[in-house]
């Protein structure tokens, strides 16, 4: 168990790691529709090696298929968005609204049980994004897509538990590569930017990050209930908050701090409730 959340937690470091390189790209004018479709794109390219056996075309008849491909893309391109102005760990705390609905969303829709005592939990870490977004008295158009980006994921995790019998978790990791870069393809390839060393430095290193952190994220859950993994999800905050500092000297401040610590206690205060 303790390989499989070291591979967790190197998965979770790895996804804000390709953020990073998305932050830099947009924020110096590079459109977040061109870094979102090069990252979907290119992480397709680098995970079909590893799934060619795998393929299923019939999949992609499939319309709730094509539904969670949207709905990753929407979130990619929101979260780009939000990170043109705003610091890494403030972005991850705002779009951390995601899990908390598709928790609600899950037991509405799917009839998946809902615990009184992880439910307390996710209402404390909602206060945690509130602090984060500071709602009416100091959210920005950035936070905003932030929580857009959130929404959208939240209904992605959803829709992945609505059609997690069709196909193997890799093979619908490819799909939502696919069918995400086929859907930003029109914006993305009418905001292709000039292209120089660092910038395609910068793509690869955006679109490497997010689809190894993905692909470690499908072995992870290959190897471990999702139950007991889950958690460890929130692992997101500390990695931006620490590569927010590192490369950009960016620090939230106390009340987003505050509410980044509830979102990470709520997190791991539901594996100690899972043990218990």
């Amino acid at each position: 168990m303790a390989r499989t959340v070291a591979i967790m937690l190197l998965a979770m470091s790895l996804i804000p790691f390709g953020d990073t390189a998305g932050k830099i790209l947009v924020a110096s004018g590079v459109s977040p529709f061109f870094v979102g479709w090069s990252r979907f794109a290119l992480g397709a390219l680098m995970v079909l090696p590893f799934l060619a056996g795998s393929l299923d075309l019939q999949l992609y008849r499939n319309p709730k298929i094509w539904l969670r491909g949207a709905l990753i893309a929407g979130g990619v391109a929101c979260i780009l968005s939000a990170l043109r102005t705003e610091p890494l760990a403030n972005v991850f705390g705002a779009f951390f609204v995601g899990p908390i609905l598709s928790y609600f969303l899950s037991g509405l829709l799917l009839g998946e049980r809902l615990s009184a005592s992880r439910t307390v939990l996710l209402l404390i870490g909602f206060l945690g994004v509130l602090l984060v977004v500071k709602p009416g008295f100091g959210m920005t158009p950035g936070l905003a897509f932030a929580v857009a980006a959130g929404v959208f994921y939240g209904l992605f995790l959803v829709a992945s538990r609505w059609v997690a019998g069709v196909a193997s978790s890799p093979v619908l990791l490819l799909s939502q590569l696919v069918i995400a870069a086929l859907l930003l393809a029109p914006l993305g390839l009418a905001t292709i930017p000039e292209l120089s060393a660092p910038v395609a430095g910068l793509v690869i290193w955006s679109a490497g990050g997010s689809m190894l952190g993905n692909l470690l994220l499908v072995v992870a859950f290959q190897r471990a209930e999702a139950g007991q993994l889950a958690p460890f999800v929130y692992f997101q905050l500390i990695a931006a908050t620490a590569l927010g500092w590192l490369f950009f000297g960016d620090l939230p401040d106390g009340l987003a701090l505050l509410g980044l610590g509830l979102l990470i206690s709520a997190g791991f205060g539901s594996l100690v409730l899972r043990r218990a």
